[in-house]
């Protein structure tokens, strides 16, 4: 499975009894991946796991954030660790080769070279719009995406993003557009996701 297309990240409402429902809807959408961030309390490790399974039924990669303890335990395919989570060479010990882990890197290239030099399986950057989700976050500019794609990892890119301001950060080299608001802050989060995933479509359809 690959780290590419919509990025599903989770608010606080997909960490209670409706999360699973609302996970399918943005996995029906198109969600090639799905973040489990529940910064309140994480769900057990029971409905954790059956969030994983959720996600496997779609062909989607499902990873935890921050914990390494949870994604261990309830078998999800990785992590996404910020600066201030266990660092990125525990994490691969923990959880083994296999494992997708990715980075935020926030509007930073040198920690992006580094982190990309240590094996993390793809960099975030962000954000790049005005985010209700992070209102206080760093902004990056999109040519970041442009330089760090001499990394060779794939790129995500996250904050703000709107379907109509997706395309140009997939051409300036995103691999993965993350959102959040932008899908579980919709009424109708499986036809947001889709206007996502659409995106990815139409840029396929350009390539020669």
């Amino acid at each position: 499975m690959r780290v590419r297309g919509l990025y599903a990240v989770t608010d606080e409402t997909c960490c209670g009894p409706a999360g699973g429902a609302r996970i399918a809807a943005a996995l029906a959408g198109g969600a090639r991946l799905v973040q489990l961030r529940c910064k309140d309390r994480m769900p057990p490790v029971e409905t954790v796991a059956a969030l994983v399974a959720l996600g496997h039924r779609f062909d989607a990669l499902v990873l935890i954030n921050d914990d390494v303890d949870m994604a261990q335990a309830a078998r999800a395919d990785g992590v996404h660790i910020g600066r201030d989570d266990v660092d990125l060479a525990t994490a691969r010990r923990r959880l083994g080769a296999k494992a997708v882990i990715g980075v935020s890197c926030y509007a930073d290239l040198t920690r992006a070279r580094d982190l990309a030099r240590q094996g993390a399986d793809y960099l975030a950057f962000g954000s790049f719009y005005p985010s209700r989700t992070k209102p206080h976050a760093v902004s990056a500019d999109p040519t970041l995406l442009t330089r760090a794609r001499e990394y060779g990892k794939p790129l995500v890119a996250i904050g703000g993003i709107r379907p109509e301001n997706g395309a140009a950060l997939i051409a300036a080299g995103a691999s993965a557009l993350a959102v959040v608001d932008g899908i579980f802050g919709q009424n109708d989060i499986e036809r947001a996701a889709r206007a996502y995933a659409q995106l990815f479509e139409e840029t396929h359809d350009r390539k020669p």
